[in-house]
């Protein structure tokens, strides 16, 4: 895939206005979007990603366009696992209603900057090593069946290293004050618990990049598509938190579909390093080109396919459990 500098320069100054749009038009003036707000403002997000796409499929043909697609669905998906963790986030840290805001769109620039150093370090990787795949595929398969597995008690958020640190090393005030990050205090400067909730926010996408780049590598190697899918799923998810805030709990089957396409996209992989094989001690270090290749349009319905089942089934399963007299839980 050929990418004129002259894409990739429109591409980050659409991403750059987008971001704008949020700082200056949203985040600036503190506020809690209705629910018209955010299902508004979802819909243009997630309609300017989809003309992204049918412009790469006209410009690129449809395999490109397929693999496009495919990532952002794929990434889409993932970040409703991040919204979640969101959540816990910010309940534990007691952020105000009107605040959330800024501290999601702090996470969502922090999640692009980490996931541009990965993509272009995984595409590197993927140039000079094919073994890599091995490596991503078997991660994959092991993270779905991490996901499949139901927790075993209620999650919680608990402080990581570096938060606790922060907590140790920073003068930090009792209580918000509004929005501000920094204050002023007796002629001392202190920091306020908004910084610490958008250093966890950022350092939890940390792990989640490490999840989502793997499985986009997966459905395509072009890092441009990459690159795409992942800005393009990441913006508006600020939007997307304020509308599923509280129904997030009813997609009783999420971490099933996330494991099945998690656990779909690893096995691609490994087959797709088979199909590349270089390490000596498989196949005298030669292809196996015995193994069966997806295909994108494969991947595609397999994608689709297990968001709409899913879907489907938690809608079905928490219709049927409120009618038994059984709520989620809050």
């Amino acid at each position: 895939m050929d990418v004129h500098a002259s894409l990739w320069i429109i591409t980050v100054g659409i991403i750059l206005t987008m971001l704008t749009v949020d700082f200056v038009g949203h985040v600036r003036t503190p506020h809690a979007p209705t629910l018209k707000e955010a299902g508004i403002w979802s819909a243009i997000y997630i309609a300017i990603a989809l003309i992204f796409g049918v412009v790469i499929w006209q410009i690129y043909g449809s395999t490109y366009g397929t693999e496009y697609f495919a990532g952002y669905l794929t990434e889409k998906s993932l970040s409703l696992d991040n919204l979640f963790v969101f959540i816990l986030i910010i309940a534990a840290f007691k952020v105000p209603r009107e605040d959330q805001q800024k501290v999601l769109l702090f996470g969502i620039v922090v999640a692009l900057i980490f996931r541009t150093v990965f993509i272009f370090l995984g595409a590197a990787l993927i140039e000079n090593f094919s073994w890599v795949f091995y490596i991503f595929g078997a991660f994959l398969i092991w993270t779905a069946i991490h996901q499949a597995i139901p927790a075993k008690e209620e999650e919680e958020y608990h402080e990581n290293f570096l938060i606790r640190k922060l907590r140790g090393i920073l003068p930090i005030t009792d209580s918000y004050v509004g929005d501000r990050v920094f204050v002023r205090i007796d002629g001392r400067t202190m920091v306020t618990p908004m910084l610490i909730v958008m250093v966890a926010i950022g350092s939890a996408d940390l792990l989640f990049a490490v999840d989502s780049i793997p499985a986009i590598f997966g459905l395509t190697q072009e890092p441009f598509l990459v690159f795409a899918a992942n800005a393009f799923s990441l913006l508006g998810l600020r939007q997307l938190f304020f509308l599923v805030d509280g129904l997030l709990e009813k997609l009783v089957y999420l971490n099933y579909g996330l494991a099945v396409i998690l656990g779909f996209i690893g096995v691609k992989l490994v087959l797709h390093a088979l199909h590349v094989n270089e390490l000596p001690f498989i196949n005298n270090g030669q292809p196996v080109l015995a193994a069966p290749e997806v295909t994108i349009a494969q991947s595609m319905t397999v994608i689709v396919g297990t968001v709409i089942i899913t879907t489907i089934a938690s809608v079905w399963k928490t219709n049927r459990d409120l009618k038994r007299g059984i709520t989620p839980p809050a």
